[in-house]
């Protein structure tokens, strides 16, 4: 929870960047690791049988509604504070809505990503991680939250990609690079991660 933010501005416990929860725990790390049981477990579920398979702004939105309910009142709702992270600036507050609408429009355009060549898919997977990662539209829980609607989104456009097999070291670099400008490492990373997806007679893509 390292964002560079004014407790006080944020429904934060009072002395503390500790974020206000219906666990009512007032230590980080403590909430730390109730996050991570709960969200891993939420995550799971909605990628076994996804809610919603629109890949608007509003499905982002259910995706994080569905991970961080059991937490926080606010899950869902797009922040209204300006944050940053380890030296990067996201999207202002007030122009999310705005930019949200050009990235999943452009989503749109491109047929949710489908009927590409793997090249093709993965350049502009990239481009999408790293839009949705600036984006940043959330107090907490950007990062799980644009996992599982990607690993969706992924196997809809008929490719895989399982996060596991990702260096979470390397694709934090890739993420910190890729904000700068630099998206070398992250499209390497993916690529080598993306998979052509296997369906069964049963499953078919979406939209």
């Amino acid at each position: 929870m390292a964002y560079s933010i004014d407790p006080i501005e944020n429904n934060c416990y009072p002395g503390t960047s500790v974020l206000v929860n219906k666990f009512d725990i007032h230590d980080e790390a403590k909430l730390n690791e109730v996050e991570t049981v709960l969200v891993s477990a939420r995550s799971a579920e909605w990628t076994a049988e996804p809610m919603v398979k629109s890949f608007d702004f509003a499905h982002y939105k259910a995706v994080h509604r569905f991970l961080f309910a059991d937490l926080y009142d606010w899950a869902g709702q797009v922040r209204t504070v300006n944050i940053s992270k380890k030296g990067t600036d996201f999207c202002p507050a007030k122009d999310v809505e705005k930019q949200a609408d050009l990235i999943f429009k452009r989503l749109q355009d491109w047929k949710y990503l489908r009927g590409l060549s793997h090249d093709t898919f993965v350049e502009e997977i990239t481009d999408f991680y790293c839009s949705t990662n600036y984006l940043h539209p959330f107090r907490e829980g950007n990062g799980r939250t644009q996992r599982t609607f990607l690993t969706q989104l992924i196997r809809n456009a008929g490719y895989e990609l399982n996060w596991s097999e990702v260096d979470g070291d390397l694709l934090m670099i890739a993420t910190i690079q890729s904000a700068q400008g630099v998206m070398d490492l992250l499209q390497q990373l993916l690529n080598e991660a993306i998979t052509e997806r296997r369906l069964s007679s049963h499953s078919s893509p979406q939209n």
